[in-house]
């Protein structure tokens, strides 16, 4: 199963891929930000974030998306830039009928140190450790895409539970058509 993380916002938006594989050993794709200028417009900063993820999930071709839900902040246009850019993720995911998760910062914490409340390198060392990385991924942008992407591989439940073994099912099926099977 591939599964691309994206932690949102408006000048950096954080995007990292991993496989999934048997018995949950996850692997590490790809990890990078798609950046859009302060100094442009809104409207084409955001045009430039959603195009920056559209290329990256055509790329990757995930079998789920997930983003860092959005929490408050005490600067409002901070946390309206990263609503922004969570929603242009969930509409380039949905376009393409890829299922979406949302997972809280705490979550992801949770499901990666099993303490909500870890410090960032400790996020950022487990990261690499998990993904047998031979550096911190940085910048802290990519590094927080890839610990919800984690997380969505660790903590499917409910729905997400069905949409892991889809995508199981979607993964094997074309691991078939590769092998010529």
């Amino acid at each position: 199963m591939i599964i691309l993380g994206v932690d949102p916002g408006l000048t950096l938006c954080g995007v990292g891929v991993i496989e999934a594989g048997a018995y949950r050993r996850l692997s590490f794709i790809h990890v990078d930000v798609v950046r859009s200028d302060p100094k442009t417009s809104q409207d084409l900063r955001l045009l430039a974030i959603y195009n920056g993820l559209v290329e990256k999930i055509e790329r990757f071709a995930p079998d789920a998306v997930s983003i860092e839900r959005v929490f408050a902040q005490e600067n409002r246009n901070t946390v309206l830039g990263t609503a922004q850019a969570a929603g242009l993720a969930m509409l380039a995911a949905a376009q393409r009928g890829i299922p979406v998760a949302l997972h809280t910062p705490t979550e992801s914490k949770l499901a990666i140190t099993g303490n909500g409340k870890a410090e960032k390198i400790q996020m950022e060392r487990m990261v690499a450790r998990i993904l047998g990385l031979n550096t911190l991924p940085k910048p802290a942008d990519a590094a927080d895409a890839l610990a919800i992407a984690i997380c969505h591989a660790l903590r499917p439940a409910g729905a997400l539970q069905r949409q892991w073994a889809q995508a199981s099912q979607k993964a094997a099926r074309r691991q078939g058509v590769r092998r010529g099977m």
